[in-house]
């Protein structure tokens, strides 16, 4: 198929991309991997496409005080190849290989990734997992918002339609951090059936600070909190069955074209304890 007749328009600048976005019914362009699908699909039909590929500064991945930000532009091919995505977002860093094939990824964008927020996709539940924050760019100026704030529905975020995802940040790695991911697809690079991300620090008496964020089980990634809080304090095969349990109450993924959902809810304790034994070891 093709897409509905649209203009474009390469930004100069943020402050021209976010006139540009205000002036019509418009969609940002950066990697384009999942954009350039609903256009041709027509489940999109914008009026105006704003290239955003040639503003300055967008792509870099930088320490900032005690977090890693990652720019608008920053392909996942970049971050996977990145020394200080795998030393201090180390969690990033084993999604990545999972994102789409190495043709996606030497042009879709991490932060493209987050603002489609498809519920399936690996990175929006690492933010979640990591307790990351959400940077954007407007008419208004810049905020902020919080990873558990920011995915509201189906494709759908806290992003303004005038306004542009400048960032991402999440707390970088320290000696006590513990990360674990893990996913069933029934390719390498399909969409999950089910995934998990996850994120605890370690203390003398076991796991504190649990955040699991399931992903390819809801309309967004689910955070599984009366896992995370049965999962506090030092691991054994009780506690851990306990975590698994708790995933009765916490998810209730739905049928879809890939599995039914008591087949994902299973899939999910499944990887669960995969995890956890991730969670246990030291980076």
């Amino acid at each position: 198929m093709k897409p509905a007749p649209f203009a474009y328009a390469r930004a100069r600048s943020l402050e021209h991309a976010i006139e540009l976005l205000g002036e019509s019914e418009a969609r940002v362009l950066a990697g384009g991997q999942s954009l350039m699908a609903t256009l041709n699909m027509r489940l999109s039909s914008p009026h105006l496409l704003v290239d955003i590929n040639h503003i300055h500064g967008l792509s870099e991945i930088t320490r900032r005080g005690a977090a890693v930000e990652i720019g608008a532009l920053v392909r996942h091919a970049q971050a996977e190849n990145s020394e200080l995505i795998r030393r201090e977002a180390p969690l990033i860093a084993r999604a990545l290989p999972h994102v789409g094939h190495p043709a996606i990824r030497n042009r879709g964008t991490v932060c493209g990734s987050v603002a489609f927020a498809d519920p399936a996709a690996e990175l929006p539940a690492c933010l979640l997992a990591l307790g990351g924050e959400v940077e954007m760019a407007g008419a208004n100026g810049r905020r902020v918002v919080k990873a558990d704030e920011f995915f509201r529905g189906l494709f759908e975020t806290a992003l303004e339609p005038s306004e542009v995802l400048t960032a991402i940040r999440v707390p970088a790695a320290t000696p006590d951090t513990r990360v674990g991911f893990a996913e069933f697809s029934r390719r390498l690079g399909d969409y999950a059936i089910a995934g998990l991300a996850a994120c605890a620090r370690a203390y003398p008496n076991g796991l504190g600070d649990v955040r699991l964020a399931f992903f390819g089980l809801g309309v967004t990634p689910v955070r599984a909190r009366l896992a995370e809080t049965a999962l506090t304090g030092t691991l054994d095969e009780e506690r851990v069955a306990t975590a698994v349990a708790a995933l009765e109450q916490d998810l209730t993924p739905h049928d879809d074209v890939q599995a039914s959902g008591k087949l994902k809810k299973h899939l999910a304790g499944v990887l669960l304890r995969r995890v956890i034994q991730q969670l246990a070891e030291p980076l």
